[in-house]
């Protein structure tokens, strides 16, 4: 979270998977209740209802700013970001966030209107503490591309292939001299959260068990746990599969791996760090830190007001 006169920045990946700011993650899933939840922790007050972050699933949403959902958990990452800061309650920010490059030019008005509100003081109170947010502006950047712009070296090659593996969608482009090459960008619905489905049906098929995406998760991670070596192995199987379709995707896209350098991102960077086929991509780079595009868009959003300035 950065400040410009007085106004904090605050960068947000509003992922399907998780939430991100520049230093907190939580999932993407919230339930609305009318009075206070048994449970404590992550509530959300806000226009007379109370909301319960994290719990829940979250469904696909073509255009987010038809759904009212991903605004309140836009509440609460910004309560998250500055209770991690410990700054003001009531403040002026700057959010930055971001489209895939595919919707950019359509989606961007509406939904920088969407997070902007007109502008109009923001109250709600989250964890119990009470919040008054004026949102004074909203910048938004492609993503993938605004977290590889923060990343020099990796573009002194004439061509990197970029994949974004976000919970949802799957966002693949060649950057040529620097720049998208708009014709290979494609924003496909190969997301982890599926991975994570069809793990779960073939475990289910093969061993009549039911496991939760968190299990799969740590073992996908190499997280140690009691789980029965076969459910390990269907998990680790089906992680190389899917991996190699992650691939396929980007060789239908007309791109070549074993041409030129690609770049993995997003949630899903870690399982094609530990599954990738080896010698199947010239030079793979693996940036797995969930919140790359948060920060990313934290960044240039700063850089792009003290140029206003």
């Amino acid at each position: 979270m950065k400040q410009f006169n007085d106004i904090t920045i605050i960068g947000i990946d509003q992922g399907y998977g998780n939430m991100k700011t520049a230093n907190t993650i939580f999932p993407t899933a919230i339930t609305a209740y009318d009075t206070a939840p048994m449970f404590k922790g992550d509530v959300l007050e806000y226009g007379g209802k109370f909301y319960r972050v994290g719990e829940g699933h979250k469904g696909f949403v073509a255009d987010k700013s038809t759904d009212g959902d991903f605004y309140l958990l836009t509440l609460a990452a910004i309560a998250k970001e500055i209770a991690y800061r410990n700054a003001p309650t009531a403040t002026s920010v700057i959010l930055a966030a971001g489209l895939p490059l595919t919707s950019f030019g359509r989606e961007k008005k509406a939904f920088r209107a969407y997070l902007l509100r007109e502008g109009k003081p923001v109250s709600f109170l989250y964890e119990g503490i009470s919040y008054e947010i004026s949102v004074q502006d909203v910048k938004l950047f492609p993503q993938g591309y605004a977290a590889i712009l923060q990343h020099s070296d990796l573009l002194n090659e004439p061509s990197v292939i970029l994949a974004d593996i976000g919970g949802w969608t799957v966002d693949i482009m060649r950057l040529d001299n620097r720049i998208p090459y708009a014709a290979s960008c494609r924003s496909l619905e190969l997301g982890m959260i599926r991975c994570l489905d069809e793990i779960a049906e073939q475990v289910r098929r093969s061993l009549n068990l039911s496991l939760t995406s968190v299990q799969i998760e740590n073992v996908l991670r190499g997280i140690p746990d009691s789980m029965d070596d076969r459910v390990k192995a269907i998990i680790q199987r089906e992680a190389g599969l899917y991996a190699r379709r992650i691939l396929s995707a980007i060789a239908e896209a007309g791109l070549d791996c074993r041409a030129m350098p690609v770049v993995f991102l997003g949630g899903g960077a870690g399982l094609m760090k530990r599954y990738l086929p080896q010698g199947s991509v010239l030079h793979p780079v693996i940036l797995d830190d969930d919140k790359l595009n948060a920060q990313a868009y934290e960044r240039l959003a700063s850089q792009v007001a003290g140029h206003a300035g």
